[in-house]
């Protein structure tokens, strides 16, 4: 049974809030050859849906690496019409998005999207490297997954939503409750948003998307490097702009 897409719940007003449900959990699939389709995924190629449009650094002129892209919850019974964001990171001793408007971490939403005021984009026919994993040789060879969605058990679920109750008290915008104990899922789409500091580094009306943890020790399926954090992509409320940042707790 294919479980539900993600639908914008109408009632979020900023980044603390539930902007989609139901909260799915991303699984990786290693991807049997390229995938040129518009669904989620890690690696690879973008499948551009308008002009592409590839982000260079701000600060060195090169381009930024391609780690996925990520389908824009729409409508229900508006499915047909699909839209995605995809991200772009900078390269160093860390992966760039500590700064949300740095131009280092940059969300583009096709087709239909704006480009945020400061992504630096190339000319035509710029391409960079996509998302890679670190070979025994120190080395590196280009991957590609799909991102499966899935859902997840209630009571993991329910756990989630503890987590992000218990940050609402600790910032005052809520009441107070336990101390939470349940399992954490760090990938994911939608749902009440957690996170390591308790509190969105974006503000409103800008609305909770998706969170990707990183992946920096030998043995993983890719290189991402938050510094043991967290990266949180957010949309704006018409979904047409994207936000990247990461954090540590």
């Amino acid at each position: 049974m294919t479980p539900p897409a993600p639908h914008p719940t109408g009632t979020a007003t900023g980044p603390h809030d539930a902007a989609f449900l139901p909260r799915l959990q991303f699984t990786l699939r290693p991807a049997e050859r390229p995938i040129t389709s518009p669904v989620p995924k890690l690696g690879g190629e973008p499948c551009w849906l308008a002009e592409p449009s590839w982000p260079l650094s701000p600060t060195t002129g090169e381009p930024l690496l391609f780690i996925g892209q990520f389908a824009v919850p729409g409508e229900e019974g508006a499915r047909d019409s699909v839209r995605l964001a995809y991200l772009f990171l900078e390269e160093g001793e860390i992966t760039g998005g500590l700064d949300p408007e740095a131009g280092d971490a940059v969300l583009l939403v096709q087709p239909g999207g704006r480009i945020p005021s400061f992504a630096v984009i190339g000319p035509p026919g710029t391409r960079g490297r996509t998302l890679w994993r670190r070979d025994p040789d120190g080395g590196g060879t280009p991957v590609e997954f799909h991102l499966d969605l899935l859902p997840l058990p209630a009571d993991l679920d329910r756990s989630m939503d503890e987590r992000a109750a218990f940050q609402r008290y600790l910032r005052g915008e809520g009441p107070e409750v336990r101390f939470p104990d349940g399992g954490h899922v760090h990938d994911h789409v939608g749902g009440l948003p957690s996170f390591p500091s308790g509190r969105a580094e974006v503000p409103a009306p800008w609305r909770y998307f998706f969170a990707l943890t990183d992946a920096s020790d030998e043995g993983e399926p890719y290189v991402l490097d938050f510094g043991y954090g967290d990266g949180f992509g957010f949309l704006s409320p018409d979904g047409s702009e994207g936000r990247f940042y990461w954090d540590i707790p």
